[in-house]
């Protein structure tokens, strides 16, 4: 979760008593005339729980607005918010609030905990947190190698090189280094600024964006907002990332509309799946995993399905499914088999230590396990102490695109003391997964 989608709280007030907002309006209006502009940054607290800093410009009490100039990669964007969308202001080091927290009535919460939003509030969501800066933005430099072509065309030419070409160095040099993620966002932003007027370049670089935020950082907001600027298409992965971001914000009406489409491919596909099984409509999930496992990919289809039933805690089933894909003979290829049968294996030894394993009777101690990543063999160490798990961590993997599976879903075993019901990391799954499955080894080691 990031720092924008946390909630300012309700009950934090001024040092003096809270004036009414026309008294804001006021001081606020004699300050920018009389008090001489300071050089520390004014700072937005929005009521999506949204904050930005960047400089007050001009206040029009009239009209109840004010223009906010802030950075957005590279450039000083200004922009007018009306006093209605706004919770609190810092400016010039005092801070007001203009609207309470518990005036914003479009958004609530269900029985579980979880926002429940509007489509007119996912929609301000998604415009003010996405047309603004991220807290780090400021901070991280824009640094790539000088080899690197920006002008990023749709077809790469010649053979792989990840010194020249963008894509390339997204994926074997971004994607691999959490410390790399945020400026590579940056470059993103950059090369879409210098793509201005090329219309199909430009929806490109917003989808790049759209997923880089989806994937590696989990901004959901800013994930959507970009998605949307590039068009994410329905029935495409990003389409369903568009959705999974409509969800995690709080409207499962919405997700559920952006998921309908009758173009998928296997991949897109497979992500509905997981899709829908993590909302808890499992009827959908089936019928998309069916839609799979009618083409020359079905065991994408039989491993989706195994995985939404195994998440559903329907675990015969679950078996079921993984058996079919190890007696499927129709693969891509032989790494596509070798991977996804040891996927099934593996899933399925991981169920049947579900049914022995209860953390309570684990011995104290360290325990490993090993299961099959994306890239070859992943390694956990599970430590238990006193009937309950104290620490979950991936000692050794080859994966390259886990995105933040590894803290992740780490941090979901720790949460939930089991191995039982860990949601995997979006674009991760196949890490999550063996992640699960390896700890659900190791526990098993220190079984009576």
């Amino acid at each position: 979760m990031t720092g924008y989608d946390r909630p300012v709280s309700a009950h934090v007030r001024l040092a003096k008593p809270l004036m009414k907002p026309s008294h804001w309006i006021t001081v606020l209006c004699l300050l920018a005339i009389f008090v001489p502009t300071a050089s520390a940054e004014d700072t937005i607290e929005f009521l999506t729980g949204a904050k930005i800093t960047g400089v007050v410009k001009e206040i029009r009490k009239e009209s109840k607005e004010f223009d906010f100039e802030a950075k957005i990669g590279s450039r000083a964007v200004t922009r007018t918010y009306p006093f209605s969308k706004v919770h609190a202001v810092t400016f010039r080091g005092s801070r007001f609030v203009l609207t309470p927290m518990e005036a914003s009535t479009e958004s609530r919460r269900d029985a579980s905990g979880q926002i429940v939003r509007s489509k007119s509030e996912i929609d301000r969501v998604i415009e003010q947190v996405g047309s603004s800066p991220p807290d780090w933005s400021s901070d991280t430099p824009l640094d790539y190698p000088e080899t690197l072509d920006l002008t990023w065309p749709l077809k790469p030419e010649g053979k792989w090189n990840n010194k020249r070409n963008m894509g390339q160095y997204i994926w074997d040099i971004i994607h691999p280094n959490p410390s790399k993620w945020h400026g590579g966002i940056k470059l993103v932003e950059h090369c879409a600024e210098l793509h201005k007027g090329n219309s199909t370049l430009l929806e490109r670089d917003f989808r790049t964006l759209g997923r880089m935020y989806f994937e590696l950082l989990q901004d959901y907001p800013r994930a959507a907002y970009w998605l949307r600027r590039g068009n994410a298409a329905k029935g495409e992965h990003t389409g369903v990332m568009l959705a999974e971001c409509y969800w995690r914000l709080g409207n499962q009406p919405l997700a559920m509309q952006q998921l309908t489409s009758r173009n998928y491919n296997a991949g897109a596909a497979a992500r509905a799946v997981k899709l829908y099984a993590n909302m808890g409509v499992l009827d959908e999930a089936m019928k998309m995993a069916a839609r799979i496992t009618g083409t020359n990919a079905s065991y994408e289809g039989y491993i989706a399905a195994g995985d939404a039933m195994r998440q559903a805690g329907r675990f015969d089933e679950a078996i079921k499914y993984y058996t079919l894909v190890l007696n499927d003979r129709n693969f891509r290829n032989d790494d596509y088999e070798d991977r996804f049968k040891a996927r099934a294996r593996e899933s399925i030894e991981a169920i049947e230590l579900f049914e022995k394993v209860d953390v309570q009777t684990v011995s104290d101690g360290t325990y490993s396990g090993s299961s099959t990543g994306y890239n070859g063999r992943l390694d956990v160490a599970v430590t238990v102490s006193g009937g309950r798990i104290d620490s979950v961590k991936v000692t050794n993997h080859q994966e390259k695109q886990f995105y933040s599976a590894l803290t992740d879903t780490e941090d979901s075993i720790l949460k939930l003391q089991t191995v039982r019901g860990v949601d995997g990391t979006s674009g991760a799954t196949i890490t999550s997964r063996a992640i699960v499955n390896a700890a659900a080894k190791a526990l098993a080691a220190g079984s009576p």
